[in-house]
């Protein structure tokens, strides 16, 4: 999907030549913590709510903002994912979509990549999933793949995370398969290490309803 799909764009913008006191009535329409600043089609910065709460005068325009330097944007032609990555990593509520010479595009939600996080790693199919461990120089896709197709176990998506304390690879696989039994005495046949298993019907329940607690904490 292109990033720009997910584009919001009813997310409100603010200008440098808007004052602070403007800029509070933008945020008080919205439940965003974060909104980008604007000018003549140009992205300048990104400014919190907590940013304001640090200035004294009301009246004072942003463009005497303290806080023009943060500027955290993607690309129009980057993948959702690496919106995702900016998100966690800066702690935002909302990313910039920015074109060449930061020419403004739109911005994107939390809530909206991460619904489309959740919809891509399809975990609204019923099935379980199985966690491995493993030295990086073992890791084989191909090879995971053909245990699980041996197993008749279809892998929906998978990830992969480096455990940092370790340095291992932890790889997470999304199966259509609930009962995972005979799966994970295959992989421990060729001395994989299984980390975690969720398969019967109760773990999935629970999936379910963590993501259910997580949308409604995403939309208070």
């Amino acid at each position: 999907m292109l990033l720009t799909n997910l584009i919001e764009h009813d997310v409100p913008i603010v200008t440098p030549g808007d004052t602070y006191e403007y800029a509070k009535a933008q945020f008080a329409a919205t439940s965003l913590q974060h909104l980008p600043i604007v000018e003549n089609g140009q992205y300048i910065a990104l400014i919190s709510r907590k940013d304001l709460h640090q200035i004294d005068n009301p009246a004072e325009a942003l463009k005497a903002s303290f806080f023009e330097n943060f500027k955290p944007a993607v690309a129009a032609h980057a993948h959702p994912f690496e919106a995702l990555r900016m998100l966690h990593m800066h702690d935002l509520s909302i990313i910039p979509v920015i074109y060449e010479h930061y020419e403004y595009a739109g911005s994107i939600t939390k809530d909206t990549l991460l619904k489309y996080l959740i919809e891509n790693i399809s975990i609204d199919v019923n099935g379980g999933i199985i966690v491995l461990e493993m030295e990086p120089r073992n890791y084989s896709l191909s090879e995971i793949a053909r245990i699980c197709e041996n197993e008749q176990v279809l892998v929906v998506s998978s990830q992969l995370k480096t455990n940092v304390e370790t340095a291992k690879l932890e790889v997470t696989l999304k199966t259509n398969r609930t009962d995972l039994s005979a799966l994970t005495q295959s992989f421990e046949r060729h001395d994989y290490t299984v980390l975690e298993t969720y398969g019967d019907q109760q773990m999935e329940n629970d999936i379910v309803d963590r993501y259910k607690l997580l949308m409604t904490y995403i939309n208070m």
